[in-house]
């Protein structure tokens, strides 16, 4: 499967045309896209408090997760009481429920446990996403929904759209292609962010607008099991993300050498044998703090397990229009 994955991958982003089978199978998924879309938006409902949506029109690895976290920790600074909420993706509860640091990733989902042991607000898991913003409205005062933009059965105040820096990729829709939605979908987006691991001299735009600048820097490692070791020159990087190589990426441009890479689907449940397998490496093992919520319950004890950090940087004034946008959503 994993295997699968990254053909998958290399295919998206390439710049080469599509294997015929699917590019024959696009345009059923883009039927379907279009029919969910339409039956979503003929039931709008108006949440009880206001709700930014931050989301994409790529399938994953656009950084809507850490985006997500940045956004509530600059507006809880500036007086607002957010609250998160996203699906649970990779979690088996489908009940609206208050995510604590410690859940159960099983249950709620890794990005939602690691959401709600970063973020500064409270976190809601839910696959019933109305259900979701009912229980949010009793907690804070704005809601910021994690991948919302195809959500459109919730209305919002703040449309933000994530678009990775190497854009979209060979512009075709799943299976094609990344793209869930055409390019003109983005004529709903209030806001288009072009996000990346690294500076960009230079990003062909693919919105007639302005597209503002966001960066997730890659930090420092940190031990999560806290053993005292020294921090690592050279790792096994291991990873369950969607585009596994920004990680990779990351950890090399902090100077830390790759020995070896391991890949798994995005949401992968390790196992008792994954982490078996890792820790008879007898290298140090770096992971991305989505991973970790995971593998830390089956991590020995003894053996550091490295996260690597990250450290948000926003073009100057971006926080300032989505406040704008907040308050005056008509304009």
């Amino acid at each position: 499967m994993a295997n699968i994955h990254a053909w998958v991958e290399r295919i998206w982003w390439s710049q080469a045309r599509p294997p015929l089978l699917l590019r024959l199978l696009e345009p059923a998924y883009a039927a379907i896209s279009r029919r969910h879309l339409s039956k979503r938006s003929r039931a709008v409902i108006k949440p009880s408090i206001p709700m930014i949506s931050i989301g994409n029109i790529t399938a994953g690895g656009s950084g809507k997760t850490p985006f997500a976290l940045w956004l509530a920790t600059e507006l809880k600074a500036h007086g607002y009481q957010p609250v998160i909420l996203c699906r649970g993706d990779g979690g088996k509860s489908g009940k609206a429920a208050l995510v604590e640091a410690r859940a159960d990733p099983n249950s709620v989902g890794d990005e939602a446990c690691m959401l709600a042991g970063l973020a500064p607000c409270p976190v809601i898991a839910a696959q019933d996403r109305v259900a979701g913003s009912q229980l949010a409205a009793g907690i804070g005062n704005l809601l910021i929904l994690d991948d919302g933009f195809q959500y459109r059965q919730l209305d919002r105040c703040c449309d933000i759209v994530l678009v990775p820096a190497e854009g979209i990729g060979n512009g075709h829709q799943i299976p094609a292609g990344p793209l869930r939605e055409p390019v003109a979908a983005l004529q709903r987006a209030d806001i288009v962010v072009r996000t990346s691991n690294r500076p960009q001299a230079r990003i062909d735009p693919v919105w007639s607008h302005k597209e503002w600048r966001w960066q997730a820097k890659a930090g420092e490692l940190i031990d999560i099991r806290n053993t005292g070791a020294p921090a690592p020159a050279q790792v096994c990087a291991a990873t369950a993300i969607a585009r596994p190589q920004r990680f990779f990426d990351d950890l090399a441009s902090t100077g830390i050498a790759l020995l070896s890479t391991q890949t798994w689907p995005d949401h992968y449940r390790f196992t008792k044998q994954d982490t078996a397998a890792l820790l008879a490496l007898n290298t140090p093992v770096a992971v991305t703090a989505k991973d970790a919520v995971k593998l830390v319950r089956l991590w020995a004890a003894d053996r550091p397990l490295w996260v690597l950090q990250q450290r948000a940087e926003a073009e100057e004034d971006l926080l300032n229009a989505i406040i704008r946008q907040i308050q005056h959503p008509e304009q």
